[in-house]
């Protein structure tokens, strides 16, 4: 796997009795009763962003200020993904 070029946005986790919560950077969120369900739908959800940026021929404006490294990281992990790659390893390292 190639490595990636950018700096990755911070994976955060929280915890209660009930749920565990993923969130990478504000650009996608998991939930799960464990920390392996969490993951999973962490990387559904970003998946999901991928996939959408991918399709959308999405540009940001100059005026919103984007987070530039968390927009080339989602175009690499949209590029793994095309090609067929798991983005799993590029999330959780």
């Amino acid at each position: 796997m190639r490595p990636m070029s950018r700096a990755m946005p911070s994976l955060t986790v929280r915890e209660s009795a009930d749920a565990v919560w993923l969130e990478l950077g504000g650009v996608a969120r998991g939930k799960g009763t464990s920390l392996q369900e969490a993951a999973d739908d962490l990387i559904r959800s970003i998946l999901g962003v991928v996939m959408a940026f991918r399709c959308s021929g999405f540009t940001a404006c100059t005026e919103l200020s984007p987070n530039l490294e968390a927009l080339n990281f989602i175009a690499e992990l949209g590029d793994v993904a095309a090609s067929g790659g798991d983005i799993r390893e590029l999330v959780f390292g």
